[in-house]
C-alpha cells in the first residue's frame, strides 16, 4: 500500500481531501479489494492521519457509492456490480449519442479544435502511458457534451462519469486499447467535422460498446489477479486488513480457476 501522508501545516479540509484521493487510489489499484472490509483504524494506519479527516474522507466515498458502513463491522468496498455497470454504460451511450448527433448536424464547432489537436495525430504524436490517456479520454468525452450547451446534460454526465471510473479506467491498462482509443477518437472527430450525423453516432455507439465490453473482462482478470496476490502475501505475512470473500456482482461470479459460475443466490 502507499506511505502515510505527511500531515504538517496541512489543514483539516486539505487533509480530508489527501486521504480520499489516497483511499480511492488502493480501490482504484485494488489493493482495498471489491467486498473486503475494513475499520477506520486501519485507514489510520495507512495513511498516518487522525480519525477526523479518514471519517470525512469515508462518508464521501460512501455517497459516491465506493465503500457502505457495515453495522459493528466498520467499513466494507463495494462490490462491483455489472449490472449497474451496464446501466450506467447505458445512460451514457444515450447522453453521448445524442450529443454527437446534434454536433454533427450544426457547422464546424472551434470548441473541437483542442479535441482534434489531441486525437487527430500521427501515431508517432501519440501518447502511450495508460494515466494520461485515461485523463485525455474523459476529457474527450466530457468536452464533447460540454460543446453541445446543455450544462444539465453535463452535469449528469458527469455524475456517471465518476461512477463508471473504477472500471473505466482499466480500458487503458492495456496497449492496444491506447491505440484503439485514438483511432476511434479520430473517427468519431472526423465525422463530427464533415457533419455526418449518422456516422457520428455509429462510430460512438461502437466505441462505448467496446469499451464496456472490454472493461468487464479486464476488471475480472485484474480481480482474479489481485485476490492472487492478497492470498499469497497473507500465508506469509499477517494481513491488517481482513480479507474479503465477496469481490463483484453480476450473472456470474469468479472461481479460484479464473472462469465463471453462475451465482446461486
Amino acid at each position: 500500500m502507499t506511505s502515510p501522508l505527511r500531515r504538517k501545516s496541512t489543514t483539516a479540509p486539505a487533509l480530508a481531501e489527501q486521504v480520499y484521493i489516497q483511499i480511492k487510489r488502493e480501490l482504484f489499484a485494488f489493493r482495498l479489494l471489491p467486498g473486503e472490509r475494513f475499520s477506520e483504524n486501519d485507514i489510520v494506519r495507512l495513511t498516518g492521519a487522525s480519525r477526523t479527516p479518514v471519517r470525512e474522507a469515508l462518508n464521501r466515498l460512501a455517497r459516491e457509492g465506493f465503500v457502505t458502513v457495515q453495522n459493528r463491522a466498520g467499513w466494507r468496498v463495494r462490490d462491483l456490480d455489472f449490472a449497474v455497470f451496464d446501466q450506467l454504460y447505458e445512460v451514457r451511450t444515450l447522453i453521448e449519442l445524442s450529443v454527437v448527433e446534434r454536433l454533427a448536424a450544426r457547422p464546424p464547432l472551434t470548441a473541437l479544435d483542442r479535441l482534434n489537436a489531441t486525437w487527430q495525430v500521427a501515431p508517432a504524436a501519440r501518447r502511450h502511458d495508460g494515466e494520461s490517456v485515461f485523463a485525455l479520454d474523459e476529457a474527450f468525452h466530457a468536452e464533447l457534451v460540454a460543446a453541445s450547451g446543455n450544462e444539465e446534460l453535463a452535469r449528469i454526465h458527469q455524475g456517471v462519469t465518476e461512477r463508471i471510473r473504477i472500471v473505466r479506467q482499466l480500458d487503458f491498462t492495456e496497449p492496444h486499447r491506447i491505440a484503439a482509443t485514438y483511432e476511434e477518437h479520430g473517427a468519431i472527430l472526423k465525422a463530427i467535422g464533415q457533419q455526418q450525423p449518422a456516422e457520428a453516432r455509429r462510430l460512438m455507439q461502437a466505441h462505448i460498446e467496446t469499451s464496456r465490453q472490454e472493461v468487464r473482462k479486464i476488471s475480472l482478470h485484474r480481480l482474479y489477479e489481485a485476490r492472487e496476490q492478497a492470498r499469497l502475501k497473507s500465508e506469509n505475512t499477517p494481513e491488517i486488513i481482513e480479507p474479503a470473500t465477496g469481490g463483484h456482482r453480476s450473472d456470474h461470479q469468479s472461481t479460484p480457476n479464473g472462469g465463471l459460475t453462475h451465482e446461486t443466490s
